[in-house]
């Protein structure tokens, strides 16, 4: 250690990211090895997850160090090439320190479905996420995959990679990863509401009010910077100019306001031919003792969650046709 403690800080930091991994992988959000974690430690020198190792195992002396143009400067074990995502949104936001790459089942199969997240439906994302963007699908570890990122990076801190999974950054290793938890709580609150048959918003109206909370709290957004007056929070994108090809449109989850626009979709309060695909019935749950086994509350929620993805995914299949 060092006169003024910086290796005791950076110590600390590793534990800090090998504890954010065991939450992570305990929360289900990273199968086997999958996912990473980051953060930077100065103006050049990224700390990092290493590849192949289970973020539920991870050892503070297993962590990499990198540069911004990801080579490795220290470590044992080798970086993931998935590192150059992190690093691509830290060159483009000076003020992000760190980033959560992982796969939290419900909110990656939004971006297998391309199925946008819908605004105007829980205060709490408004607030401390904003809008959620996908971004198009490439092969992941490459550049060309971190340069997906690019056109939504200094507008959100929360986006989905396309058939991959999720990416949250902000100011530390917590913020980055209450993100993940956010988002992923968000997607299976939304799988559970349609199963019920509909999705409630509340209005532009309502919505400007949030935005204007956030000024308060120290939360940026650019929607404030477009202006509250006559804008269409719930119904229109921040994103739409940022997609090179088409961008995602509501199948599911499509707002009152632009129902019009998506002929056959839901309006709010009735089911159509889709939507009554998706919730024919609540699927069954086991009961709570089975051959003498009890089952948890936890378990039977999974199963709740599993079932009703299955079912949208094979609506959306439908709808596909």
């Amino acid at each position: 250690m060092n006169a003024n403690g910086s290796m005791t800080s950076e110590w600390k930091l590793r534990e800090q990211m090998c504890e954010i991994g065991r939450r992570v992988y305990n929360k289900g959000f990273a199968a086997a090895n999958d996912g990473n974690i980051s953060y930077r430690l100065d103006e050049n020198r990224v700390l990092c997850t290493p590849t192949r190792v289970s973020k539920g195992y991870l050892k503070p002396d297993d962590l990499c160090i990198v540069d911004l143009d990801g080579k490795q400067i220290s470590g044992k074990r080798k970086r993931s090439s998935e590192i150059l995502l992190h690093l691509t949104i830290m060159r483009a936001r000076a003020d992000v320190r760190s980033v959560v790459h992982c796969h939290p089942p419900p909110a990656p199969a939004f971006a297998v479905a391309r199925e946008p997240i819908p605004k105007c439906v829980l205060p709490e994302i408004e607030v401390f996420l904003g809008e959620v963007a996908i971004s198009p699908y490439e092969t992941p570890g490459s550049q060309s995959f971190a340069d997906t990122v690019l056109p939504y990076v200094k507008d959100t801190e929360t986006i989905l990679l396309a058939n991959h999974g999720t990416v949250t950054y902000g100011a530390d290793l917590e913020d980055a990863y209450f993100k993940t938890e956010i988002i992923d709580a968000y997607c299976r609150i939304l799988l559970l509401a349609r199963q019920l048959g509909r999705v409630n918003y509340y209005t532009d109206e309502k919505a400007a009010e949030l935005l204007r909370l956030k000024p308060k709290l120290g939360i940026p957004d650019p929607r404030l910077e477009l202006g509250l007056e006559n804008c269409d929070l719930c119904g229109n994108s921040l994103f739409r100019a940022g997609y090179d090809e088409s961008p995602p449109e509501p199948k599911i989850f499509v707002h009152p306001k632009i129902e019009s626009d998506f002929p056959g979709s839901p309006i709010q309060g009735a089911l159509t031919p889709l939507a009554a695909d998706i919730a024919p019935a609540a699927p069954k749950i086991p009961s709570p003792s089975t051959n003498g086994q009890h089952k948890t509350p936890a378990a039977d929620n999974e199963a709740l969650v599993q079932a009703i993805t299955e079912q949208v995914m094979r609506a959306l299949a439908g709808a596909n046709r």
